[in-house]
């Protein structure tokens, strides 16, 4: 399967698990690990990356990321392994 055949160029999101998941939510959670574990970034930087985080996880659970992929990072793992609130 191709990504096009999973979400085509004019749909931006799909339904998932009965979760409406946009286009690009895994490729952002990337992005703000990256981020979010970067010593470089900024105390601002992890906070931004952290709660962008933390609002994609139902998604990226929806869609079974971390029942197929396992976080290297410990402290991201926690993070990405907490109840939703």
């Amino acid at each position: 399967m191709r990504a096009e055949d999973l979400l085509p160029d004019e749909q931006n999101q799909g339904q998932f698990n009965g979760l409406t998941v946009r286009k690009g939510t895994v490729g952002a959670f990337l992005l703000n690990a990256r981020s979010w574990l970067d010593p470089a970034s900024s105390a601002d930087q992890r906070k931004d990356a952290e709660r962008d985080i933390v609002e994609a996880l139902p998604a990226l659970h929806a869609l079974g990321l971390f029942d197929l992929l396992q976080v290297r990072d410990a402290k991201l793992r926690e993070l990405v392994s907490r109840p939703a609130a």
